[in-house]
């Protein structure tokens, strides 16, 4: 047999064959090129638009239309400053001497009325001391009782004993009538004896009767002098009982005097409210040390803060280049920054006598004409002046919200005012109608409705439907 040819099974490796794999690599080449070239304007798309628009399109700023209070309107109308509300009559309750406090009869809110007891603090130890002196005044009162007694028993022993002189005194003088007479008698016994008339028997009882009448004067005159000591040691003990009453009595105002420290020292102990106000800030609880003053280092200072809401005010900065708008005496209206809506009618109550070099301001006080139970201390609040009062107080019922715009957005075309409205990138023409301007800002009473954005200081090319760039 012969051998079988294999030639032509070989496989051709001519020059051929590479080319034409080569032409179908080169084919699929191109469509991954075109591929990624798509690709990447699909994913670039959006920084090559806002690149190309660029500079193509206008650039703009937006701003807002703010739906605000009617209080707004009112607001950009007259001059207008910010400030809050103070009290005029404010205390932060202390204790006049140191000590615990043991008693807190108030919390923030609570209403007090002058004289009404806050706090109270340790005080046993003044409450002893005046029981001590008040038993002690006590027993001075008996001794005054007593020696004012000894006074008017002495003293009605007086009359007595001033007649007992009287009758002492009568007594000597009958003695002496009669003692003159019996020298008389004698005289006219010796007389008749010697003419021869008389006898010695009459003599001698005339000279005995005139010896019993001298006795009987010397006795009496002895009364007299015994009833006039008697009397005048009386009068000596009523002096002594006199003088003791003084004494008695000049100690009672001493004690006086001493119950009355004590008492005010126990007084010192009870902090009590100065007038009729609410309790705003409660600085102390029970168990704690207050001071005056906030003397020492872990010691209160004070144990509440009371206002009189009576007296609430605003206190403004207002800047001098309007200070001419505040008058005393003239209305403002008064705003609220927690009840924008609720406008307050106000007055002028002063203005101080000096400026803030710093801030380039003078302090004006607001009162409130009707205040209500939505004022609190340190709310913040906007005074306009020179504006119409207020028709109310805060209980008014809230009037419809007005809108606001930059005064630069509004632009007059055919002679009306409009504004441009950005609908995603497109700008809208409205036209609108204003009310008030003041400070760059104006009313739109007719044509937003509030929230709307829109273009600010829009160019003069801008038409109705052009799309614009925002500035970023």
């Amino acid at each position: 047999m012969t051998e079988p040819d294999l030639q032509a099974l070989k496989i051709d490796r001519s020059s051929s064959s590479p080319r034409r794999g080569g032409r179908r690599r080169g084919g699929w080449g191109k469509w991954i090129a075109l591929a990624l070239v798509a690709g990447a304007l699909w994913l670039f798309r959006q920084p090559l638009q806002r690149f190309v628009e660029r500079f193509s399109l206008p650039e703009v700023r937006l701003t807002t239309a703010l739906q605000q209070s009617a209080g707004a309107a009112t607001m950009v109308s007259g001059a207008a400053a910010n400030g809050y509300i103070v009290a005029s009559r404010r205390a932060a309750l202390s204790a006049d001497a140191p000590g615990r406090v043991v008693e807190m009869n108030v919390t923030e809110g609570s209403v007090v009325k002058k004289g009404d007891v806050v706090a109270r603090l340790y005080a046993d130890e003044f409450r002893a001391a005046l029981k001590a002196v008040e038993a002690e005044l006590l027993a001075q009162a008996a001794v005054v009782e007593r020696v004012r007694a000894q006074v008017a028993a002495s003293r009605a022993q007086l009359p007595r004993l001033e007649a007992e002189v009287r009758r002492a005194q009568a007594s000597a003088k009958e003695q002496s009538d009669q003692l003159e007479l019996a020298k008389t008698r004698v005289k006219r016994a010796e007389g008749l004896l010697a003419e021869g008339v008389g006898t010695q028997q009459q003599l001698d009882d005339a000279r005995s009767e005139l010896v019993r009448v001298e006795g009987a004067l010397a006795v009496a005159r002895a009364g007299v002098d015994a009833a006039q000591n008697t009397l005048m040691q009386q009068a000596l003990e009523l002096e002594a009982a006199q003088a003791a009453q003084r004494e008695a009595e000049a100690r009672v105002p001493v004690l006086r005097a001493n119950r009355e420290a004590s008492q005010a020292a126990l007084d010192q102990t009870e902090v009590r409210a100065p007038f009729d106000g609410i309790v705003v800030l409660k600085d102390a609880e029970v168990g704690e040390v207050v001071t005056p003053n906030g003397l020492g280092g872990n010691a209160r200072g004070s144990v509440a803060t009371m206002v009189d809401f009576a007296t609430l005010e605003v206190q403004v900065e207002l800047p001098e280049t309007n200070l001419s708008a505040a008058v005393v005496g003239e209305s403002a209206t008064i705003f609220l920054d927690a009840y924008p809506d609720r406008p307050y009618a106000g007055r002028v109550e002063r203005i101080w006598p000096t400026a803030n070099r710093q801030k380039a301001t003078v302090e004006v006080r607001v009162r409130f004409e009707q205040p209500d139970q939505f004022l609190r201390p340190e709310m913040g609040a906007r005074i306009v002046f020179g504006a119409a009062p207020a028709p109310s107080n805060g209980d008014a019922k809230p009037s419809a919200p007005v809108v606001l715009v930059q005064r630069s957005a509004v632009v007059p075309i055919d002679g009306r005012p409009h504004v441009f409205l950005l609908e995603r990138d497109v700008a809208r023409v409205k036209a609108v109608r204003l009310g008030d301007e003041k400070s760059g800002r104006v009313v739109v009473l007719e044509g937003l409705a509030g929230g709307e954005r829109l273009i600010d200081a829009p160019p003069a090319t801008l038409a109705d439907g052009d799309r614009v760039r925002v500035a970023q």
